[in-house]
């Protein structure tokens, strides 16, 4: 019979460890090469936004209003303080309604924009009903209005592991951002229960969200 050891160490996978997950989803192949990290990220990134788009509108729907009353929980007073969201993208949680009631509450509400790549996003104040235009991605921006800080940060995620490190879009903007800014504010990371992962092997870059609010 064939020898399983080399000279080198010990036995090797008699095939490529990477389809263990097949047999044991919690499985986790380490990685250390930050290029393995980054082809993971994409293929995990690709099944987390599949997965979100496979539930059904209407589900949806009822977990955002779940994920805005989690999100009047942890925030509390909201009166004279500014919030940054985001617009709905690819099947992420919609808080427009929550924006709206932040405003109504004596709040001020923001919208991310991309600058430049490589570059950190800037913050603009944005209520519903000011004027729109696309921005990256066709995303829609706030048209004009000088950048703002915001008191609170509210990021959505593409998954989450146990220790609040976020996996988002690849692009980097979001820990570049926080990284960038004077101050420290209050960074909660939304999503849906389904998103939780075991790892997103996180970098030295990568910052962890303070909260992390789901449906449940």
């Amino acid at each position: 019979m064939p020898n399983d050891h080399d000279d080198q160490g010990p036995a090797q996978y008699a095939s490529p460890p990477c389809f263990m997950h097949e047999l044991d989803p919690a499985f986790q192949i380490p990685l250390t090469d930050w290029s393995d990290v980054r082809r993971w990220r994409k293929a995990e990134r690709e099944r987390l936004i599949a997965a979100r788009l496979a539930v059904s509108a209407d589900a949806r729907t009822v977990m955002s209003q779940r994920i805005a009353q989690g999100l009047d929980a942890i925030v509390g007073e909201i009166a004279g303080r500014m919030v940054s969201l985001y617009w709905p993208f690819r099947g992420e949680p919609d808080l427009r309604p929550w924006m709206a009631s932040v405003n109504a509450r004596g709040g001020r509400t923001a919208l991310p924009v991309v600058v430049e790549k490589g570059q950190p996003l800037i913050f603009r104040a944005y209520a519903p009903g000011d004027r729109l235009e696309k921005g990256v991605w066709n995303i829609p921006i706030p048209a004009g209005g000088d950048p703002v800080l915001p008191d609170i940060v509210i990021s959505p995620i593409v998954g989450i592991d146990p220790r609040n490190y976020r996996l988002g879009y690849g692009g980097g903007f979001f820990d570049r951002t926080l990284a960038a800014m004077p101050f420290e504010p209050l960074v909660i990371g939304v999503g849906y229960e389904q998103q939780r992962i075991a790892t997103i092997y996180p970098q030295p870059h990568d910052i962890p969200m303070d909260r992390i609010v789901t449906e449940a």
